[in-house]
């Protein structure tokens, strides 16, 4: 077992990029996730790591230098959240279509208007189309173990694309917890030097970001999409090997107290502790009730989830985004197309829950339960909830 330190989240997500060997840090601060530059920047200038660190005008200009420094050949990383997610928006297509190996935190938080500097998952779900491969966690020891997981999956040469790792702010980023740190023995081992296939240089030459013209685009985006999907296989085979090293194992989706169960819920990021407690209350009282946790968000595992949810009588799906004027929320849509071709599958509620920082207590999961048993016994299935709302 390694060294456990008592540690801000977010000061171990920088430590864990200190201990990859980042080579650059385009960055601009926004809140909750100030506390990884800053720090990364202080790591900088005391000297204890090799690096640019590059203090940009605005997310954009991160993105974009990130894009530049990555394409040298450079091991890049940064942080945002919410707005400044937003503003790289542009840039994020860029980096994922030029198959940019860039790793990226995003302190999750709700987007304006109203302003809200709290937790929910609306930033991510705004970009969960851009190409990016994206990961949630739970902790902050997941959260710093993902750090270096990022950087080994993100710069394969059978990836090579853009990753987000995703971690709750506040609820996550400004809570200190034990944080078991590698040794650099661990990483050495776990993480190569990367090694880029193709990089700007002026002795040999490449073309980065040509013009796809209408004979080529759609295969390049095809090319992208098959990229995104296949590099499933690579992710888990690094978490495999981050399991050899460290002995924490990850999955792309995970499962808690599912064997019998016929109500199920199913939620991403670090709220998935507090269902898991409820869980564990309802088992106490005899209820047969089941957590399924989604980590992989790009590419999304349909067979995973098939597998799991197959069979089962009512999934509560616990979002925290709205998807305005869809479906309700993002998740899950994807899982009832990942539920759609199956002979028996279940019901699915979708609850909204969270939405700019709201909390999501213990209680709040048992009411969600007994309307998942009232859907099993014959009742009307609503078409999602906004949980908490006040009329």
């Amino acid at each position: 077992m390694g060294t456990r330190k008592g540690m801000e989240v977010s000061i171990g997500i920088a430590e864990a990029a200190m201990m990859a060997n980042v080579d650059v840090i385009p960055a601009y601060p926004i809140t909750p996730q100030t506390h990884i530059v800053e720090h990364l920047a202080e790591l900088v200038a005391d000297g204890h790591l090799d690096a640019e660190f590059v203090p940009v005008e605005s997310e954009h200009s991160a993105m974009s230098a990130a894009c530049g420094s990555m394409a040298a050949g450079a091991r890049t990383f940064t942080a945002t959240a919410s707005q400044g997610l937003a503003l790289m928006h542009e840039i994020l297509f860029i980096a994922s279509g030029m198959r940019l190996p860039i790793v990226m935190a995003v302190a999750n938080r709700a987007l304006s208007a109203p302003i809200s500097i709290w937790n929910d998952h609306g930033d991510v779900m705004a970009e969960r189309d851009t190409g990016w491969l994206q990961v949630f966690v739970e902790n902050g020891q997941e959260a710093y173990d993902h750090v270096l997981w990022c950087h080994r999956v993100a710069e394969d040469h059978d990836v090579l694309l853009p990753i987000m790792l995703n971690f709750d702010g506040f609820i996550l980023s400004h809570v200190v917890e034990p944080i078991e740190v590698w040794s650099p023995e661990e990483v050495k081992q776990f993480l190569p030097d990367y090694v880029p296939p193709y990089r700007l240089d002026v002795d040999n030459p490449w073309t980065f970001g040509a013009v796809g013209i209408p004979d080529i685009y759609a295969e390049t985006r095809m090319a992208h999409n098959e990229a995104l999907t296949d590099s499933q296989k690579v992710m888990e085979k690094a978490w495999n090997e981050l399991s050899e090293v460290v002995g924490r194992k990850y999955h792309a989706v995970e499962s808690y107290k599912t064997d019998d169960a016929d109500i199920v819920f199913l939620i991403m990021g670090s709220v998935a502790e507090t269902c898991m407690t409820a869980c564990d209350q309802l088992r106490e009282a005899g209820k047969k009730a089941g957590v399924v946790r989604i980590r992989m968000w790009r590419p999304f595992p349909f067979a995973e989830i098939a597998k799991e949810l197959g069979g089962r009588k009512v999934v509560v799906a616990v979002d925290r985004a709205l998807s305005t004027g869809g479906c309700g929320g993002p998740m899950a849509s994807e899982v009832k197309g990942a539920l759609y071709h199956l002979d028996k599958r279940p019901q699915v509620i979708e609850f909204i829950a969270g939405l700019g920082g709201r909390d999501i207590t213990i209680g709040d999961f048992m009411d969600m339960y007994d309307k998942g048993v009232a859907v099993a016994s014959g009742g009307a299935l609503p078409r999602y909830e906004l949980l908490g709302v006040r009329a």
